[in-house]
């Protein structure tokens, strides 16, 4: 049982989280794809508000290397367990599939951490990107990765160990690298089991001296405990990183084993929020209650 399953919500859903369902035959069919090419998206794992916007909207986010995640971050939904299963082979041609039956304009590529395999992972991004681009290479094709950390106990040789598999991935020329930060640096912790703020910080300087001609992003949950000042800190390691986007959500708790919202951070506090993200440089942010690392990322 997780320690957090005796803490009990302390606050109503306020009414500006509380929307329909959006489009429910784009929800519908696009479920129904996923389900027939026995894929996983995090839109459905996570639980994404925003689902049926964005299947409407020709964007999806397909989550790769199985439904079972090697950490154990207090915030997230996808199941997790120190023995996934293997990596299927097919599963880059099941995407490419499903992205041209959906016929998808934007896809995001994510994927669970696989900390058990060599590569981390890597190269279940570049796999798949290859195969959807075999269909259509118009297709814009967003990664949201792992931070591709761990496998040798010395830090040097760990460090680059992780630069040679995000080299691999920026090779495969995604329009975007995007790598979250979830939350402030003090609550790291607590949330993020398995990673760390400065390897994420570095993981993002790593990816803009790699390959400055692609734009990286990067998102931060609000609602966890952290204060105004510790966002805006963190915004500013972002930038002193040269991150270029920005996203800004309301955390929401997936069941009573999860971390507990801490509180309701008001749509006012997120446009001020996101108005000092635009001062401090940031070139797109998305900044609202419902905003999640996806959210319009094809605009």
């Amino acid at each position: 049982m997780s320690k957090y399953s005796s803490m009990a919500p302390t606050e109503r859903l306020p009414e500006w989280l509380r929307r329909p369902i959006g489009d429910a035959s784009a929800l519908e069919r696009v479920q129904g794809l996923v389900k027939q090419n026995r894929l996983h998206t995090i839109c459905e794992e996570g639980r994404c508000p925003n689902r049926g916007e964005c299947y409407a909207a020709g964007t999806a986010t397909f989550l790769l290397g199985g439904s079972i995640c090697t950490r154990s971050c207090a915030f997230c939904q996808v199941e997790k367990g120190q023995a996934p299963m293997a990596v299927d082979p097919a599963e880059a041609q099941r995407v490419a599939d499903a992205v041209e039956a959906m016929q998808l304009r934007y896809v995001v590529l994510t994927a669970v951490a696989r900390d058990d395999l060599a590569d981390h992972g890597a190269t279940l991004f570049t796999t798949t990107m290859a195969a959807i681009r075999a269909r259509n290479p118009l297709i814009a094709i967003e990664v949201l990765t792992p931070d591709f950390w761990g496998g040798v106990p010395d830090r040097n040789q760990a460090m680059a160990a992780q630069r040679e598999r995000l080299a691999t991935v920026l090779a495969a020329e995604p329009v975007c690298f995007n790598h979250n930060l979830e939350t402030v640096q003090r609550l790291q912790g607590e949330v993020r089991r398995g990673a760390t703020y400065e390897r994420s910080l570095g993981l993002l300087a790593a990816s803009r001296e790699l390959a400055p001609h692609i734009p990286t992003k990067s998102g931060l949950m609000l609602g966890l405990g952290e204060s105004r000042d510790e966002v805006i800190a963190a915004m500013r390691d972002l930038r002193a990183v040269d991150c270029q986007r920005l996203t800004l959500g309301q955390y929401l708790r997936p069941s009573l084993a999860h971390i507990p919202v801490d509180r309701y951070w008001t749509p006012q506090e997120f446009d001020e929020l996101g108005a000092v993200a635009h001062e401090l440089g940031f070139a797109q942010v998305r900044s609202g209650p419902l905003v999640r690392s996806s959210y319009h990322a094809a605009d």
